[in-house]
């Protein structure tokens, strides 16, 4: 019976998969037509970002190569100044020297979450109409960053890591090049698991002596309580296990043409609902424009390796926040030294860091209880270096798609931002 239910799981979250993958219409349209319709962004996207997306719009754009300590290839963008110029917001204009801020995506995703909607919407644009100097990131396996200097990501080596890889190594190589580029500190702007990774990494004293504050929307640091039906039972039932050990799959990719045939039947039984998915997914998102989910659904989602899933799912079923599980305890201890991985310790991260943290009440997977054990273990930061912010209609998507995150959430950031300067 445990089986049957463990393939009834990986049926229903691969049926929710793939929906992200189909263009999306409103729902006074009734069932959408190709439903399985993909569309071709891979030919449109192959100039890069700057040149797809933020130069057509108006913008400078400069593409990056970083490369980490393990070999992974990074892709970064920066967008220098404002679409008029130098821009005059606390980011600095005229003649001087403008504030960095790095902007880093969550799971699934890559460097087009902030630029989903229009520049007047958009985070990485505000910003840079701002006066700030924006920069993207674009963490290993997605679009940009699929690249290494040794490994071939048509192979399974390639994809032998979890977020613990993301916090140690991808982070501090973006960070650290930042850093170097401009000769400043900088502000770090995180969504979902862009959060999570941070908080990993500021909790083993890494990257706060090269940042003056950070922005954490929809911050992911446990999941024990995530509401979320699709991801509840995906990791109950081991879904990362199943794809790893029955399918031999270590690259968790969306686009598989497996999903598209299974989900091509399975849309189709009667009484299987393929369209609301998204929702039960993030929670009931109040403020999507349709155009905006159209090119979500168009360019994203993006690549990640089968192992970051399971390392996800381990944070949801052992309730605490820890290194990835090796579910052994020879491998754990040739690993780690102990037969259980380590717990990072948020209590550990610099009491007079300025943090922001930005949650909704919608939201499904940073669930209003898990974002409270996240605040009680910061309990002791300083109480001006710390700003909590609720926004009871928003869930996981409007922090980053919401046509109403900038008066709500991002001239909060703004003025946060300018406050830490």
């Amino acid at each position: 019976m445990a089986t049957t239910h463990g393939l009834m799981a990986l049926a229903i979250l691969i049926s929710f998969l793939l929906f992200i993958l189909s263009p999306e219409q409103s729902a006074a349209a009734g069932r959408p037509a190709g439903l399985l319709d993909r569309g071709t962004p891979s030919t449109e996207m192959v100039a890069g970002c700057c040149e797809s997306v933020v130069k057509p719009v108006g913008y400078k754009c400069q593409e990056f190569e970083v490369k980490t300590e393990d070999g992974f290839i990074l892709s970064m963008q920066r967008i220098p100044e404002g679409r008029a110029g130098a821009g005059s917001g606390g980011g600095g204009g005229g003649g001087e020297r403008k504030q960095p801020v790095f902007l880093q995506h969550g799971v699934l995703m890559d460097g087009m979450t902030w630029l989903l909607n229009s520049p007047q919407e958009s985070l990485a644009f505000i910003l840079a109409d701002g006066g700030y100097d924006v920069w993207i990131g674009n963490m290993r396996g997605t679009r940009w960053s699929s690249r290494h200097a040794s490994l071939d990501s048509s192979k399974s080596a390639y994809w032998e890591w979890s977020w613990d890889e993301l916090a140690k190594y991808d982070l501090p190589a973006m960070v650290d090049f930042v850093y170097q580029q401009t000769g400043q500190k900088m502000h770090y702007v995180g969504h979902s698991m862009g959060t999570l990774v941070a908080l990993a990494s500021f909790s083993e004293g890494r990257l706060v002596d090269k940042l003056k504050s950070a922005a954490l929307l929809s911050p992911v640091a446990y999941l024990a309580h995530m509401t979320t039906p699709l991801g509840i039972i995906a990791a109950k039932v081991f879904l990362g296990e199943i794809l790893t050990n029955w399918l031999g799959m270590a690259e968790f990719n969306p686009k598989m043409n497996f999903v598209s045939n299974f989900l091509n039947k399975y849309c189709h039984i009667p009484g299987v609902d393929c369209y609301n998915l998204m929702e039960s997914f993030t929670g009931k998102n109040c403020c999507l424009n349709t155009s905006t989910v159209e090119l979500f659904l168009k360019y994203e989602p993006q690549p990640t390796s089968t192992r970051n899933m399971v390392h996800l799912a381990q944070t949801f079923r052992d309730r605490t926040l820890s290194k990835y599980n090796y579910e052994s305890k020879v491998a754990n201890i040739e690993r780690y030294g102990h037969d259980t991985p380590p717990v990072y310790n948020l209590s550990r991260i610099a009491n007079n860091f300025p943090l922001f943290l930005s949650y909704g009440g919608r939201d499904r997977l940073a669930d209003v209880t898990d974002v409270g054990l996240l605040l009680d273990d910061l309990k002791l930061h300083d109480g001006d270096k710390i700003t909590v912010q609720f926004v009871k209609d928003f869930a996981h998507a409007d922090f980053v798609m919401g046509v109403s995150a900038k008066e709500i959430v991002y001239n909060a950031i703004i003025a946060f931002f300018n406050h830490h300067q």
